[in-house]
């Protein structure tokens, strides 16, 4: 292969090698590996999956995995290959098409399967994927992909999965892209021993005694859904569950925690209110919302909400905002009930882009305390997460090689959200902005300059600099605050981004001001009175999000 070198200059400096496969930057290093993980090649973008067909058998002894994927797919462009993915620490014991067994090529977590007749394009195919393994196990999940094998307190299996950013092929084989999600949703079968159960995504169809000391239990799932979002829960649960104004609710917990559960699961029917309100209705009704218990604290597992903060109100009982006001609210029922909506429902093309979903739901915390307590307890709270913030590195990651950016995204992003509404200054408008947001985008995926481009069509302002500011640089817009010997004020923002205006509201000598500040100097005609602070000069950063240097 021929020796090729590229250098971007810019905010980073990265090297591309292809001769070697790995692309260096000043913070990170990414390998071929990576690449084959996040990037869109020819062999995935010529197909459309359709729908996955998930049918396994859990040991919890072995800590294994054994089974099968059927695949459906519809052909996009002519093709004799596709590549699909699997952790290359599981086993591929066969890819079956047309009853023949086809040949294939690993290449890390890779699988490039060969067609001995060319797929023509707009044709639907389907294959059969034997494998089985042990899969990778997760130490402190859900930070880190895995499985948990875990016990109840009555020493029995209690097992769960999350795989986000990881990548859902760590235990089954898949198309493992944000970019592409089974149109016509997903079964999922698993046989686990009997005494327990296995709880999936979308609606329970039934169980099967497979008569070898097994029960196989059956979900389906009607909508399109995120292979990172698809689930397995295995454990001694009870099930619960109520019809809410047409939506099902149901919830699977430790039978020992069923009495908490009753009270702690109230919270969802006021969020449901609350969000179906401000976001449209929840996006998967077909499939219903569940909470199922998990040893983990909780992932956004579309209809089946993955739950382990304990029946306790905060963060694992504490207040990320440092207001108190996070305790007044579960927030893994809140936060990853969000998701439903953002991340869900909205998807990221490239996990890179991930703050679409981080960002928004860390905002639906706020709103859902708005909801409930009114507009000054959710600014509190809000603002409280500033604490958060690290300023490491851009929100926005590296694309094609799996890259997530800064943990920013979360709160960060939530704040720069909150910054545009009081930009906006027009909170009827902002909500309906919110709403056709997540309407006009359900079911999609997107990226991060059809974000853009969505809000500054509704708002009739160009957003695109502010936007750019707080996701591709990692330090806040700064105000620079000057008092010439005349006590005469000027302002100007200090920013990364060129051409950055953003109001501010400040107190001049005692009187509310709202001032539209660029990269520009602007002097103020008012005289301050008596130096910085209090009623003689102060800003307001509850309604928005920057740093200020004198």
């Amino acid at each position: 292969m021929k020796h090729f070198a590229s250098w971007r200059l810019g905010e980073h400096i990265s090297i591309v090698l292809l001769l070697f496969g790995f692309t260096i930057n000043a913070q990170e290093i990414f390998t071929r590996k990576d690449s084959l993980h996040g990037s869109l090649r020819f062999e995935r973008t010529c197909f459309d999956v359709l729908r996955y067909d998930l049918n396994i058998k859990i040991n919890p002894h072995e800590k294994s995995i054994v089974g099968f994927n059927d695949i459906t797919f519809k052909i996009t462009e002519n093709t004799t290959k596709i590549q699909l993915d699997l952790f290359d620490n599981m086993t591929i014991d066969s890819i079956v098409f047309d009853a023949k067994k086809l040949t294939y090529k690993r290449e890390f977590n890779a699988v490039f399967i060969d067609f001995q007749k060319p797929l023509i394009k707009d044709s639907e195919q389907k294959l059969r994927f034997y494998y089985s393994g042990n899969p990778l196990i997760a130490k402190h999940a859900p930070w880190d992909g895995g499985f948990v094998f875990d016990k109840d307190s009555s020493g029995k299996d209690w097992i769960g999965i999350a795989v986000q950013g990881t990548g859902a092929s760590l235990w089954f084989p898949c198309k493992d892209s944000q970019t592409d999600e089974p149109d016509n949703g997903a079964s999922i079968k698993v046989a686990v021993p009997n005494g327990l159960m296995n709880v999936s995504n979308g609606r329970f169809i039934g169980q099967e005694d497979m008569k070898n000391g097994d029960t196989r239990w059956d979900w389906e799932v009607k909508n399109p859904i995120n292979s990172y979002d698809i689930t397995i829960n295995i454990g001694d649960y009870i099930h619960f569950g109520e019809n809410y104004k047409g939506l099902d609710l149901d919830y699977y917990v430790l039978r020992e925690n069923e009495a908490k559960a009753h009270t702690q699961f109230e919270q969802v029917k006021p969020m449901m209110d609350c969000f179906q309100s401000k976001f449209g209705t929840y996006p998967f009704a077909e499939d219903g919302y569940k909470l199922v218990e998990t040893h983990y604290l909780g992932m956004e597992h579309q209809s089946a909400v993955a739950y382990g903060n304990k029946y306790q109100n905060g963060y694992l009982g504490s207040d990320l905002s440092g207001t108190g006001i996070g305790l007044l609210f579960d927030f893994i029922i809140i936060h990853e009930s969000g998701h439903e909506w953002f991340g869900n429902s909205i998807t990221s093309k490239d996990i890179a882009d991930m703050w679409i979903h981080e960002g928004f739901t860390c905002y639906t915390e706020s709103v859902f305390l708005e909801c409930q307590y009114g507009y000054e307890k959710a600014q509190q709270y809000i603002n409280g997460l500033k604490r958060n913030i690290q300023s490491d590195k851009p929100i926005i990651g590296q694309y094609g090689v799996g890259n997530e950016g800064s943990g920013d995204m979360y709160y960060k992003g939530a704040l720069m959200l909150n910054t545009i509404r009081h930009i906006i200054n027009n909170d009827e408008r902002w909500w309906k902005i919110v709403l056709k947001y997540s309407e006009t985008f359900r079911h999609k995926i997107i990226d991060t300059p059809t974000v853009i481009a969505f809000f500054n069509q509704e708002t009739g302002l160009n957003l695109t600099p502010i936007f750019n500011q707080y996701l591709k640089h990692k330090e806040l817009p700064n105000l620079i605050v000057n008092l010439d010997k005349k006590n005469r004020l000027s302002l100007k923002w200090s920013t990364d981004e060129p051409n950055f205006e953003m109001p501010v509201e400040v107190i001049i000598n005692g009187k509310n001001k709202r001032i539209q500040v660029t990269n520009q100097s602007i002097k103020i005609k008012e005289k301050i009175k008596h130096g910085f602070g209090g009623k003689n000069f102060n800003t307001n950063k509850f309604l928005y999000q920057f740093a200020i240097r004198p």
